[in-house]
Parts: C-alpha cells; sequence; structure tokens
C-alpha cells in the first residue's frame, strides 16, 4: 500500500502528539508541613487522629483523622504523641509520610486502646431510625423495604478529599450505574454528621452539586439525638472540633429484609464491590 507524502506527516504528526500526551506527567501531589499530638488510634479504621497547628495555605488548626503511608507506624503510636509529618494530597487520596514522633511520657495510661466499638453484625436487623430527607420530608429505613439500602456518613464542609468528598463521589457513580445499568433496586441514603449546619436545604444544595438527580439517592439530617443513634449504631466515631467534623467512616449494605449485609470501615471500598452484593 502506497502512502501519500501528505499522508506520511499527518501521521508522524499524531504519531509525536500521541507520544507527547502520554508523557505528560500526572498533576504532582501537594505536601504540606504537618506539626501536632496524637489524639486517638483506629487500628479497625486504619487512621490516627491529630489535633494539628495551622497549615499555611491549606488548612486551619483542627483535629482530623488521617491515613499513614506506613500503617505499621499505627501500633507504635499512642495519645498524647508529638508528631511531624508531611502531609500529601494528591488528587482524593491524602495521608501522611515522612511520621517522626516524640513520646513525652511513658505512662502506660496514655497508650491507644484497643479499638472496641459495639458494631452490628451480618444478618442484624436494622432499627428503623427516624431521619428528615434533603426535601425536608420524614423518612425512616424501614419505607425502603424491599430495596437493597447502601447508607453511609458525610457532612457537606469536610475538607479532606479521602474523606466525605471520596465518599459522595463513590456514590455518584453507583447512581449512574442505578440509571444506566437497570439496577433499580438499590437505594442510596447519605446521612449528615454535622445537623446543625446541614439542614435539608443545604443537603439538597449538595446534593445538586454532586448529583444529576436524586431519584434513588437520599441526603439526611435530624436532631443531634438521632444522628448520634443511627452513627453509634454502625461503630461510629465522631465528635466536632470547631466547624469540623472529627470522624471514622462507615458504609453499609441493608438487604431488601432490613438486614445488615455488609459493613464497610474506612474508604478502601469501590462501587464495584458495592454492585457485586446485590
Amino acid at each position: 500500500m502506497v502512502i501519500s507524502n501528505g499522508r506520511w506527516a499527518f501521521a508522524l504528526i499524531a504519531l509525536i502528539v500521541g507520544i507527547s500526551a502520554s508523557c505528560q506527567p500526572a498533576a504532582a501531589p501537594q505536601k504540606y508541613d504537618l506539626n501536632g499530638k496524637v489524639v486517638s488510634v483506629d487500628n479497625k479504621g486504619r487512621t490516627v487522629t491529630v489535633a494539628h497547628q495551622a497549615i499555611p495555605g491549606y488548612m486551619e488548626a483542627m483535629t482530623m483523622p488521617f491515613k499513614l503511608k506506613d500503617e505499621r507506624l499505627l501500633k507504635d503510636l499512642a495519645e498524647g504523641d508529638r508528631l511531624q509529618a508531611t502531609l500529601v494530597v494528591a488528587g482524593l487520596r491524602s495521608w501522611l509520610e515522612d511520621v517522626v514522633v516524640t513520646r513525652e511520657t511513658e505512662d502506660p495510661s496514655s497508650l491507644a486502646k484497643t479499638d472496641a466499638r459495639i458494631e452490628p453484625k451480618i444478618g442484624d436487623e436494622v432499627p428503623d431510625f427516624p431521619l428528615v430527607n434533603q426535601y425536608g420530608k420524614r423518612i425512616s429505613l424501614h419505607q425502603y423495604r424491599g430495596k437493597t439500602v447502601v447508607l453511609t456518613f458525610i457532612y457537606t464542609r469536610c475538607p479532606l478529599p479521602d474523606y466525605c468528598p471520596l465518599m459522595t463521589d463513590n456514590f455518584a457513580e453507583i447512581e449512574k450505574r442505578i440509571t444506566y445499568q437497570s439496577l433499580p433496586g438499590i437505594w442510596l441514603l447519605s446521612i449528615t454528621l454535622d445537623p446543625e449546619y446541614d439542614t435539608p436545604k443545604v443537603l439538597r444544595d449538595y446534593a445538586a452539586a454532586h448529583s444529576g438527580n436524586t431519584i434513588y439517592w437520599d441526603f439526611a439530617t435530624g436532631t443531634k439525638d438521632q444522628i448520634k443513634q443511627v452513627a453509634t449504631y454502625f461503630g461510629m466515631q465522631y465528635w466536632t472540633e470547631g466547624d469540623q467534623v472529627i470522624h471514622s467512616l462507615r458504609t453499609a449494605i441493608v438487604g431488601p429484609d432490613g438486614r445488615l449485609i455488609k459493613l464497610f470501615r474506612g474508604n478502601e471500598w469501590k462501587p464495584d464491590d458495592i454492585i457485586k452484593e446485590q
């Protein structure tokens, strides 16, 4: 086959452009110096909560949970330890690396305790928790009987990309699959941990910013006591620190019969992990 000079030139340009595009590096991770004090260690969730100083150019002083690049350090950390590290933010992921720990005392009472929070067991019937959705309508878990409910916990002001924003992005991906792969038997439920700020209107705006529609997805709030009941039932650990909520992560799958099918701890699960449980 004969290729004209013009076609050769076009092919060569396309090849050069393709090679150039493939060689473009991904956006470089952002790195920040972090200094603070260990508040708690969550071995199940594989995070350490640190009360840290202000990070210039990124966030104010607050108490937040962080992943560690080297998770082996978790067994050596204890409440009260002074911690210096590099906070790395790469897209939807963040972690601490280059960790240096200083322990002022060896008081055994300050050692991190074993995570002994009570969690529901697979097969347990989930209580009929009352909530309010983004339209101000009263809802309860029992109203979803006959559908598989996937629920998680978020709050709209969460600053860490691999916590609430990642949970919401995962749910948005599941919602697309429900719509385009004809999976109407699944219902999504995002429950706020910040009910005083996350009113139905705030949740409605948040939903609009993260979802094409809410046909299969509710964003729920309630009183502080109602939120505490449902969160602690699923083993959540959370508290407020200024205008931030310090929290662990839990995502649960509740079957059409109202019984627990699966409980994910942390943020390692993927949308495929949810879909395959159907």
